[in-house]
């Protein structure tokens, strides 16, 4: 076994009248043995070793026993940290506050989700309409689906009347969900469950029925094996899943990743989305109030992200990228649905679309530079309001029915906890409707959005928080978090986890990195396949300003990421080493010669490229993918690695080898482990109780390893050893 002592020279000074340093104690580790295969892949005549390749196997006896030494090291560790249990108290007090969400009606009823404080999983509420809101009576609880909350609550989805209910779970976090019916009267399921669906909605036709995707049950294991033949089905109330008609999808000539089904308010049209990859769509209608009516084309390539969000009859509304980066809305008539035929009705502007509609009226929500500001149009195209945002930050949920006048948006930002607003669509007025009653005060923190320079002169955007009056001594522990990929967009939203973090003297910052949706197509495509590189020096640079504006040091900067932000975290680390003292690579993207194999990681293409398309592909992708790029002799930071056993979108075996390199080559002092939660997956659904254990033992390894060991609210002076 290879054995780590941690130095005791990490120090921290207490303020005392003798004002002597008190030693840390050392935390021996002992690392499990890792056996190494002889595996090894052909590239275009280069070749790989892959000597990790049996941990991909999730199902093998082995690969358990490795999980169970590994956590076994990691929570041996952490255990050790003096305040772990400190920070866990803290975090559940500050979580323990009643979360409610936007009401929405159903048929006679309105419905509300709502978590008391500490349940595993938001509760689904209802009263009359025409009731008092007092009346609410608990419609779903997902808490009673199993006592540790591992089975969540996935979709929901009412019948066009509202008396019938479908709703999804899920297993473990697993993405294969099952699929139950109810009747909202009785609360009585209704039917024989729908098993083996994935990436998939639950779109009703009337009352009669509903579209849902998924793919055939994989051979071998279902949480890795690959999964990329998607189709849609139609499952009638009152039939078995046996007989569900097959509508798109299943031909070996037309394959296609993820296939989205969804009909318009009015019943009238049926929308199909095929996608090979997670950008670009296809784009189909077909008129369902004609019996056999055929798919109607209008895009057969996959060169925009394209969807129809309304209808006025025949009129179509259709969200597009196709020739605007920034996204417009065009419409044109069901009959010659084509783009040659697409006129403008609210034109690309510099910011991008994020449109919704509600009470007969579009609603523009643009981001600029990363923050919300929403417009309100009528169906003419003409501009009504520019909505009053509560302040700056994000602002969400302005979709409602066609018949409503009244609609619920949320707003937040980094120092304000969510709340939820009441919108009068008619006159535009704006009520608070929610507000949190939550132990953090936002006026002790600032917030402010910061723009440095790219290693190419790029101009990128940063928001950096912390509490008021810090100074700037380079001595502040600091969490960089990024993303940077697949057009997602990261706007500001409160965390209880970073408001713990911030408490402590933390500074919280979030670069919004070429790869995402901020600036549109043209920024998100900066970020893809031959340019990835372009996101990892985005981070970099964002960890350098930091830095040089004093805000922290390489001592006391973490970087931090998730999924795709997991893969920037990876490759951050290895590439600069020296610049950070802690890594936190969550469900990492970490093997990207391999990553295509599992699941459905082969529709990642876009944003990523393969190792089989050519050899300049794969000699980019080897040549900062981070298992590949682990070397001897390097001291790297301390790295905490989180999984979950049941991620079957980016399987854990990522995470495996990528800790298991760290461990073999690691030099010098710093501890590299693993924490693998089990019964969890990629993080939606999640119990509050396994959240807020992981986020203690995330801040206790990082504060500790920065040389903390005592809170650092609790001292003002620090030494590094």
């Amino acid at each position: 076994m290879k054995k780590l002592l941690l130095s005791t020279a990490l120090l921290s000074i207490f303020v005392s009248c003798k004002n002597e340093p008190e030693k840390v104690k050392s935390i021996t580790v002992n690392y499990p043995e890792t056996k190494k295969v002889d595996t090894v892949d052909n590239y275009f005549s280069e070749e790989v070793s892959d000597p990790y390749r049996w941990l991909e196997d999730d199902r093998s006896p082995e690969t358990e026993a490795w999980v169970k030494s590994q956590n076994k090291t990691t929570f041996g560790y952490l255990d050790n940290i003096p305040y772990r249990e400190e920070l866990k108290e803290r975090l559940t007090k500050l979580w323990n506050y009643e979360k409610i969400g936007s009401p929405f009606k159903e048929g006679d009823y309105t419905y509300f989700y709502k978590n008391d404080g500490l349940q595993n999983q938001y509760v689904i509420y209802r009263y009359k309409s025409d009731a008092d809101p007092e009346t609410a009576e608990v419609f779903l609880d997902p808490n009673t689906f199993k006592e540790d909350g591992t089975i969540s609550l996935g979709g929901t989805s009412f019948s066009k009347d509202g008396k019938t209910l479908a709703y999804s779970i899920s297993e473990g976090g697993s993405d294969w969900r099952k699929i139950l019916i109810m009747n909202v009267e009785t609360k009585e399921i209704i039917e024989d469950t729908l098993v083996d669906i994935k990436f998939s909605g639950m779109s009703w036709y009337k009352n009669e029925g509903f579209y849902y995707s998924s793919y055939d049950k994989p051979k071998g294991s279902e949480l890795s094996a690959k999964t990329d033949q998607h189709k849609v089905y139609y499952h009638k109330l009152g039939t078995k899943q046996s007989e569900d008609q097959l509508i798109y999808g299943g031909t070996p000539e037309e394959k296609h990743r993820y296939i989205y089904a969804g009909v318009t308010e009015d019943d009238r049209y049926l929308v199909i989305t095929p996608r090979v990859s997670t950008s670009g769509n296809k784009l189909y209608i077909k008129d369902l109030t004609i019996p056999n009516a055929p798919l109607v084309e209008i895009l057969g390539h996959t060169n925009s992200d394209s969807n129809i969000i309304e209808n006025v009859g025949s009129k179509l509304y259709i969200m597009t990228n196709l020739n605007a980066p920034n996204q417009k809305i065009v419409t044109v008539d069901a009959s010659n649905p084509t783009p040659d035929n697409w006129e403008d009705f609210i034109p690309e502007t510099e910011n991008v679309l994020s449109p919704s509609t509600g009470g007969g009226y579009f609603f523009a929500e643009y981001m600029v530079n990363a923050v919300s500001k929403v417009l309100q149009y009528d169906y003419n195209g003409k501009l009504v309001r520019e909505v009053k945002l509560p302040g700056v930050g994000s602002a969400g949920g302005f979709g409602a029915k066609k018949e409503d006048k009244e609609l619920y948006y949320s707003f937040t930002n980094y120092v304000t906890p969510g709340s939820i607003y009441k919108y009068n669509i008619e006159n535009g007025t704006s009520e608070l409707y929610r507000k949190p009653n939550i132990d953090f005060n936002p006026e002790n923190y600032e917030s402010k959005q910061v723009f440095y320079l790219s290693k190419d002169g790029t101009k990128v955007p940063m928001i950096i928080t912390h509490k008021k009056g810090i100074e700037l001594n380079g001595k502040n522990p600091t969490i960089l978090y990024g993303y940077g990929g697949f057009n997602v967009s990261i706007t500001p939203s409160f965390s209880i986890t970073n408001a713990v973090w911030m408490e402590q003297g933390g500074i919280y910052a979030v670069a919004n990195l070429r790869g995402g949706g901020e600036y549109g197509k043209k920024w998100h495509d900066a970020g893809t396949q031959m340019k990835k590189q372009n996101v990892f020096d985005d981070f970099i640079a964002a960890a350098e300003y930091l830095i040089l504006e004093k805000y922290t040091s390489s001592d006391y900067l973490a970087i931090r990421g998730g999924s795709n932000g997991g893969l920037l975290v990876g490759a951050t680390m290895t590439q600069r080493p020296d610049l950070m003292k802690v890594a936190l690579p969550a469900v990492g993207v970490l093997d990207m010669l391999r990553y295509h194999t599992f699941t459905a990681g082969a529709g990642w293409a876009y944003d990523y490229g393969t190792a089989e398309d050519n050899k300049e592909m794969f000699e980019y992708l080897k040549g900062y993918s981070p298992v590949h790029n682990v070397k001897e002799g390097v001291e790297y930071p301390a790295t905490l690695v989180t999984t979950g056993d049941h991620d079957d979108r980016v399987v854990p075996a990522h995470s495996f080898k990528f800790a298991a390199e760290l461990q073999s080559k690691q030099t010098g002092d710093n501890p590299t482990l693993i924490r693998i939660e089990t019964d969890a997956g990629h993080g939606a659904g999640t119990p509050v109780s396994k959240t807020i254990e992981q986020s203690a033992d995330i801040f206790g390894f990082t504060l500790y390893n920065m040389g903390f060991d005592v809170l650092p609210s609790k001292t003002k002076e620090k030494v590094k050893g």
